[in-house]
């Protein structure tokens, strides 16, 4: 099946890219693909895509001009493995990141001490478009700011992972990733011999107890998930985890508050509601404290959540650590309020905000990726060696006229692996979206969407800008797996 598969330059997740010799844990896998064949597997993938569409594992396409243009997830059937050592660093990793940025978070809408100290410039933060001064000095449950994080992490041309992004207010994608293992166990069982794989279907209960968690004053609290409707681009996701896990999905007009608590409008009343799962971003979500135009949000949410009778998941106010400037700081939060060196490092950024910076970008362009700092999606991005003179040209021009919108990042060749790609395997870029809950105790979905690049040479895994997904596995090797492995050549 591989006889024809060549990795390119970088680092391959299957082969070693010098010597074309499969890793030495891939060897069950490889040997139940074997049995399988290219053209079983291109029939069974072909079921794959008719099963996501009837589960109605969509997402919509907001800029397609197209109201209600709709479309699956396009799901590659090749599993990703990540071994159990692996996944225990990353665990590790994420955990302190996160309750670093949650430190950062109840710092600047607090004393602000990290900015007096000068370790992050106060420009940086109050300039951010995820700034909202609106919550300074309000003390949340648990005195947690992230409870449900998708952090984006890559593997470098030396295989080496690092954190490409931080997704902090409404991260996306979960319903995709447990939708994903449920496609490969029925239609592809065998793949799993030889295995013994994580499970991941207990995500919707470990979801909810975090948010039970977020309301200490109730013993039954009364959860919501909270959407903008069905136009939304990831409405599906938000009916499939409120259907998963037993909760309403509602909008801002089922809501209302009054008498210091928010109420969820039904045929027998009104019905108290502690926390919200909000899928809408900062500005919609009270048009009395931000938007006045907003009509998905709920009026006076905010004053409930400033006198501690509602939760929101996650807080207002997290996306200033969203900012791609701002992620550029986060191991300087690390050592600041941990006093530990950062277990998984960043992507070396340069800031434009900075003259030296943006001067060495400037010059570069050709060489670098560049983004919108409070963009998302694959959008507002130059990838300098891809892009025309035009593109290098209209870019330049942008960064000149305001550098703090923009930073860059070196072209990483990201690791790569096998996808289907028209009836043909080929190395594909791919990233993983790990799931933090962060509730009382925190809890780590074992593996995450693996985003991957499907447009050949592209290193653009986002579905909006034709990417799709695969499985993730985090493995333990069972006895007769082992002895297969022994037969694979080491890299």
């Amino acid at each position: 099946m591989f006889t024809d598969y060549k990795p390119s330059v970088g680092y391959d997740e299957y082969f070693c890219n010098s010597t074309h010799a499969p890793r030495a844990d891939l060897a069950p896998l490889l040997s139940s693909l074997g049995h399988m064949g290219l053209p079983e597997l291109n029939r069974s993938h072909a079921s794959a895509s008719n099963l996501l569409r009837r589960l109605g594992a969509t997402f919509r396409l907001n800029d397609s001009g197209l109201r209600g243009s709709e479309r699956i997830l396009p799901f590659d059937p090749l599993p990703r493995l990540i071994s159990r050592k692996d996944w225990a660093t990353l665990e590790r990793g994420l955990l302190q990141r996160l309750e670093a940025i949650d430190c950062f978070l109840a710092d600047v809408y607090g004393p602000q001490q990290i900015l007096n100290d000068g370790v992050i410039p106060r420009e940086d933060v109050e300039s951010s478009s995820g700034w909202r001064p609106q919550m300074q000095d309000i003390t949340l449950p648990l005195n947690r700011w992230c409870h449900i994080s998708g952090l984006d992490l890559i593997r470098d041309g030396e295989g080496t992972w690092r954190v490409l992004e931080d997704n902090l207010r409404c991260p996306s994608g979960v319903a995709y990733f447990l939708e994903n293992r449920r496609v490969m166990k029925r239609l592809f069982p065998n793949l799993f011999e030889g295995r013994i794989v994580r499970p991941i279907d207990d995500y919707p209960s470990h979801l909810l107890r975090t948010l039970q968690d977020l309301a200490p004053w109730s013993d039954t609290p009364r959860v919501v998930i909270l959407t903008p409707g069905v136009f939304n681009s990831a409405y599906f996701e938000h009916s499939y985890l409120a259907q998963q896990m037993g909760i309403p999905l509602v909008e801002g007009r089922d809501l209302i508050c009054e008498d210091g608590r928010v109420w969820l409008r039904s045929t027998n009343g009104l019905k108290p509601v502690d926390v919200l799962y909000r899928r809408i971003d900062d500005d919609f979500l009270d048009p009395t404290v931000f938007r006045r135009d907003s009509m998905l949000g709920v009026p006076g949410l905010i004053d409930v959540l400033r006198n501690g009778r509602v939760a929101i998941a996650n807080a207002p106010g997290t996306g200033v650590a969203d900012d791609k400037l701002i992620y550029a700081h986060v191991p300087a939060m690390i050592r600041y309020y941990l006093d530990q060196e950062p277990i998984i490092e960043n992507v070396r950024t340069y800031l434009c905000a900075r003259p030296d910076d943006c001067r060495f970008v400037l010059e570069h362009l050709e060489q670098l990726v560049v983004k919108s700092v409070a963009e998302a999606g694959g959008y507002g991005m130059l990838i300098g060696p891809q892009a025309s003179r035009a593109e290098l040209a209209d870019f330049d021009t942008k960064i000149r006229a305001n550098p703090r919108n923009f930073i860059a990042q070196p072209t990483l060749q990201l690791s790569t692996v096998p996808s289907l790609s028209e009836g043909e395997l080929y190395p594909c870029h791919v990233d993983l979206r790990p799931y933090v809950l962060r509730g009382r105790t925190p809890w780590i979905s074992p593996g995450g969407l693996t985003r991957v690049a499907l447009k050949r040479g592209s290193l653009v895994v986002n579905s909006s800008q034709g990417g799709g997904c695969k499985d993730t596995w985090i493995v333990d090797e069972q006895h007769a797996g082992v002895d297969q492995q022994r037969e694979a050549v080491p890299c």
